[in-house]
């Protein structure tokens, strides 16, 4: 069980060193006039397990078994870009959506145009 244990904290520590918020929010470069900060997707699983056996005697062969393991799995991905120049803050998906979530990405940018034919008429017909 000291043998868990110590794997254990051995991931602790190694999780620790590696998901920070410099993992997630990566730094910040200058393309041109603009300001661009990489933003990740941040995925962890950690499992582990333990066990214990000892012969009561009822089998022809006597022994002790004892067993531990830990496993841990990280996985980091763009998400896309929080980009800025000037006051202007603007986040750039790396990855285009699809289906309904695609649609609903959309919605912002057709109210606005129907607004503004809106405007433009109403100022046509004055």
């Amino acid at each position: 069980m000291e043998n868990f244990n110590d794997m254990l904290g051995k991931m602790t520590e190694f999780l620790k060193s590696e998901a920070k918020t410099e993992t997630v929010i990566g730094q910040q470069f200058q393309l041109g006039e603009f300001m661009c900060v990489p933003v990740m997707s941040f995925g962890l699983g950690l499992g582990g397990g333990a066990g214990e056996g000892k012969n009561n005697g009822k089998n022809t062969g006597a022994g002790e078994g004892i067993g531990s393991g830990a496993g841990a799995g990280l996985g980091i991905s763009p998400v896309g870009f929080l980009v800025s120049r000037g006051n202007d803050i603007q986040f750039i998906p790396t990855r285009s959506s699809k289906g309904l979530g695609a649609a609903f990405e959309k919605i912002p940018d057709l109210l606005e145009k129907y607004l503004g034919n809106n405007k433009k008429k109403e100022t046509e017909k004055v």
